[in-house]
This record gives C-alpha cells, structure tokens and sequence, in this order.
C-alpha cells in the first residue's frame, strides 16, 4: 500500500532530522529492495534490519493469490535469508502473513489486521496471535495490525533502534496518539458472518442484549454445546463467547453515546449490565476512553 510505504520512509526521515538537529549520529540509512525486479538478496547489503509495508488486499482470496506470486515468493526469500544473516525483520497488516510464509513467526507471538485473524490462525497454527494488539514486538521480529499501524509499528521500531526518547519526539513531531489495542476497531459482526452459526449467535446476542444470560443459553440458541461453540468461535472470530457477548455490548453502548441523550446509567441498563461502573470499567479498558469522550466526539 502506498500510504505504508510513504509512512515507513517518513518516520525514519522524522528520527534522522530530530537526532542530527540534536547533533547526534542519523540512526537509519535506509535502502528500497524491489521484490518485483531482479532478486536482491540479503548478502549484498547485510541490513540490520529489514521492513516490510503492507500489502494491499481487499479479500482473503486475492490475498491468497498473492502470497503466490514470483514477487512476493522473492520477499520471503530476502526475509529469510536476511534473518539467516542476524537482521530483525518487521511487518503490517497482510505482509505478517510473508513472515509467517517464510518460517519466521513460528512459536512467536505476532499480529495481523483483524479480519484477516482467522485465516492466520488456520494456515499458521504455530503462531501465537494476538490479534487485539496494533503492534507485538517480539525481537528480532515484530508485527502490526492494519494497513494505518505501520505507524505504530514505525514508533516501535525507533525505539528499539533509537531508543524511546527519539520514539516519543518522532509522535510528538508527527502528532500521533499512542494506540496499543485493535479491539476498538474490531468489526465483530464482519468476522461473525463467516460461519452462519456464529452470525445467528450475533444476532441472538443482540436481540436479548438487555437481558442476563448464560453461556450455555447462547451455545443453545444455535444448537451447539458450549465447548464446540467456544472452539467455532474461536476459530471464526479470535474471541471467547464472554468476549464476544462484551464486544456487543460495548459496541452498542458506544452507538448510544453517540446517537442519542441516554445516561450512561440508562445506557448500562439496555446492554445488559446493572452497574453503569462495569459499563465504564470495560469501555475504558477497551477504547483508553471514558464514555463522555464518545458523547464529546460525536
């Protein structure tokens, strides 16, 4: 993706002006291998390091297709031999899957874009993903989320190899917020109508969202027993059934905030909790917000 690769080359522009301002030595000398020419190997340049921006794909099926293609075959080549060699290799979004391709993720913790999670979890199963997390750094590999996280995944980066303080004046400069979770951003429904038996436990969810129930009551309602629910939803969405069933209610509970004049206490009430403290409590774990910083924005 375009944005990727510009905000790649502009962070790494960002800590050499900041460290040559400060009358230190520029950290980064930077060098663009073409994956799409003639194979440049890692021998030829011994980089420390090695980034990946993240590849464009609309679908899991193009994303498929790709992974198959001559240039991104030569990626993983360059990847693994840049490893081989000692270098620390980075990724976002769907380029986490030309790391794991390559062998380089396996028994490590790594992330993706959410609604790829699925996907990455059945053609990877030696990963540990994480995919609530923007950014996992788990050196001398580190992954990101969505297309946008290669940001987060640039300010992690400055810090490793520039150290923090260099990290937090490259935000500072750029005006970036610090982000640690994907959760916000997370689509649940999107993920959910993978499978129909999950979409239809969405769609119970939702109707008996004011409600108390069990987990046992929601696995019922599709005609599964809890376990093989657990393990579907699992598979499908990345989530347990209590994670699902607060993402719900938290994502309605945000639609209220901002559509309507409800008290956060009335708001609690009509997803399901009878203490407005515990809405508060996950809608700030979740989101680093409080509810009225929802109302506020909208």
């Amino acid at each position: 993706m375009a944005s990727s690769v510009a905000i790649t080359h502009d962070v790494l522009a960002t800590a050499n002006r900041i460290s040559v301002a400060a009358a230190r030595v520029a950290p980064f000398a930077v060098r663009t291998i073409r994956c799409s020419a003639a194979p440049e190997g890692a021998k030829k340049h011994r980089p420390e390091l090695v980034i990946v921006p993240g590849l464009g794909t609309a679908e899991a099926g193009d994303l498929q297709r790709k992974l198959g293609s001559s240039a991104c075959r030569r990626a993983q080549a360059i990847l693994a031999e840049a490893s081989a060699t000692g270098a620390s290799v980075a990724a976002s979004c769907a380029s986490t899957f030309l790391l794991a391709e390559a062998g380089l993720l396996d028994g490590r913790r790594a992330t993706t874009t959410w609604w790829l999670g699925p996907i990455f979890r059945q053609r990877y199963p030696r990963v540990d993903l994480v995919t609530d997390r923007i950014v996992v750094d788990d050196w001398p590999v580190a992954t990101a989320g969505a297309a946008l996280a290669q940001m987060d995944l640039m300010l992690a980066i400055v810090a490793r190899f520039g150290g923090t303080g260099l990290a937090r004046a490259c935000a500072n400069y750029l005006l970036l917020d610090e982000r640690r979770s994907q959760a916000p951003f997370m689509a649940i429904g999107y993920l959910a109508r993978q499978d129909p038996r999950i979409a239809k436990a969405e769609g119970w969810i939702r109707k008996n969202i004011a409600r108390d129930f069990t987990i046992e009551e929601l696995a019922g309602s599709v005609a599964l027993a809890p376990r093989t629910f657990a393990r579907r939803l699992s598979a499908v969405c990345g989530v347990t059934p209590i994670q699902l069933v607060q993402r719900i209610r938290i994502e309605t509970a945000r639609y209220l905030l901002e559509t309507t004049r409800l008290s956060v206490d009335e708001i609690a009430c009509k997803v399901g909790y009878a203490e407005a403290s515990t809405l508060r409590r996950l809608i700030r774990r979740d989101t680093r917000h409080p509810p009225a910083h929802f109302r506020r924005a909208a």
